[in-house]
């Protein structure tokens, strides 16, 4: 007798569609890169211009493709860009693609930086290449996904779906499946043996909706006519699920359980298995494997630049401290940094204090404890400089919570008992704190003298940990550049 092994029947589903834009991607990668080889030359006056010619391959364009397809492949899978297609926008997978060749170009640079895999003479080609490839591939998708759509609104490949369960995420399921015309779902309706059901958030969910009760579902599958049957029932409800499952194994209808993860607080989840039995994580970062190292080179990277630009004004700034006030020229504090291990945060000292103890005051608006030139480096962020080494060190990164003294966390944090408890407090430190944040340039920059501002910061912090991406570093950053100029509420 074979051994019963029920869990290593749950696997990741992969769509035909799916297998074959993986193939095609990497075929244009490489006809694109022959194309820009091939075709790309240059006359006396160095002016662009196209005409076939020979392909002159060397080992260095070979480690290009290598490198290339296989990074993209990598940053692809992870981006989850090749998941069923029905639920996904032209622009969210436009995004994904962009996002996922961003990580290849900044691989090949990395390994360029090493091995020097780009010679001066195939520079402009291979950054002609690096800025094709992505278009095409967008536009490979785009169009095979109007084909698709098209075959779909002239009735091929069509699902008949039902929904079990009304539950306020069976409804939020419905909408969807009403909303994406490009999901090609004829759907059937709500069955549900209850009467009336618990308003959820709020929400009562409209019994008019239901179309019939589990006998009916079981009759039309039978009959053959639903396709796909989605189980959105509570999860305590475990025994009904069972025997609508025992019923419904007597038809051939695809069975989808879909489990209300939202009663969670969410933070970073994704889908395990040890051993083969699913695990699903509720609280977890967000940079583990190849997202970790991706954060990790942009963090050396960027404070490496940034420290060569700023030495000079850091030593300018340093002196400007210690010939107007006394006391030492850099402020170390005890801040709570990953997984709320303590470490000291470097700043330029700008009050004629330095506090570290269990009761400390924020900085507030004309606080006497600033000093002139002080208020000048926290207007404009100038203090925070030196934490650049603090990146170095790997106890902080460029963008993220902004990390908060120790006496600050302890007041925080807890329980609902706590008067000034904020949910989810802590989990901003299942990432390293960051030197500017999503709070900063949302508003949440300065002093926190009230409960809602801190939830608001909080609120923000946790925001980020869920929809990190390198872009979105990025893109902070660059709001973090012009607050610093323009911001008002730092003291």
């Amino acid at each position: 007798m074979m051994e019963s092994q029920p869990f290593r029947a749950i696997r990741p589903y992969r769509s035909i569609l799916a297998i074959w834009l993986r193939l095609l991607d990497v075929i244009l990668i490489g006809l694109t890169l022959w194309f820009t080889l091939a075709s790309v030359e240059w006359d006396n006056k160095h002016t662009l211009w196209f005409a076939l010619t020979s392909v002159e391959w060397d080992n260095k364009h070979i480690w290009w493709l290598f490198i290339s397809v296989v990074g993209f492949g990598v940053f692809s899978s992870l981006n989850e860009l090749y998941r069923d297609a029905r639920s996904m926008s032209t622009p969210t997978e436009a995004k994904l693609i962009a996002v996922s060749w961003f990580y290849v170009i900044l691989a090949l640079m990395f390994v360029d930086g090493i091995f020097a895999l780009v010679d001066t003479f195939y520079k402009l080609y291979f950054w002609i290449w690096s800025l094709s490839v992505p278009i095409v591939i967008i536009f490979w998708h785009v169009f095979i996904r109007r084909v698709v759509n098209l075959a779909r609104k002239l009735g091929k490949d069509h699902h008949r779906v039902a929904i079990v369960g009304a539950s306020f995420l069976g409804n939020e399921l419905e909408k969807i499946f009403i909303a994406e015309d490009a999901m090609a779902i004829d759907f059937v309706g709500v069955f549900d043996d209850r009467k009336q059901t618990r308003p959820v958030d709020g929400n009562q969910f409209d019994m008019t909706k239901v179309v019939g009760d589990i006998d009916d579902l079981i009759k039309r599958a039978k009959e053959g006519a639903i396709d796909i049957v989605y189980i959105t029932l509570p999860m305590r409800s475990e025994r009904r699920i069972q025997e609508i499952l025992e019923l419904l194994s007597d038809t051939t209808v695809s069975v989808h359980f879909v489990p209300d993860l939202f009663v969670f607080d969410l933070l970073s989840y994704r889908l395990n298995n040890i051993k083969g039995i699913p695990v699903i994580s509720i609280y977890d970062t967000p940079f583990y494997g190849i997202d970790g190292a991706m954060k990790r080179m942009f963090d050396i990277a960027f404070s490496s630049v940034v420290l060569i630009f700023i030495a000079v004004p850091m030593l300018i700034i340093a002196i400007s401290i210690r010939l107007t006030s006394q006391g030492p020229v850099l402020f170390k504090q005890r801040r709570y940094g990953f997984r709320g291990e303590e470490f000291f945060v470097w700043k330029f000292r700008t009050m004629s204090v330095c506090e570290d103890g269990d009761d400390i005051v924020q900085a507030k608006k004309n606080d006497p404890r600033i000093t002139k030139l002080g208020g000048i480096l926290r207007h404009t962020s100038l203090d925070e400089l030196p934490q650049f080494f603090n990146v170095l060190q790997g106890r902080m990164s460029i963008v993220g919570p902004r990390p908060h003294a120790v006496a600050h966390n302890e007041r925080y944090r807890g329980t609902p008992i706590n008067e000034f408890y904020v949910k989810g407090y802590m989990l901003r430190h299942k990432v390293k704190p960051g030197i500017t944040g999503l709070a900063q340039v949302s508003g949440y920059r300065g002093e926190t003298d009230s409960l809602d501002k801190m939830q608001g910061r909080i609120g923000k912090d946790l925001y980020y940990i869920r929809n990190w991406s390198l872009l979105l570093d990025i893109k902070i950053v660059l709001l973090t550049i012009k607050e610093c100029f323009t911001g008002e509420l730092a003291h």
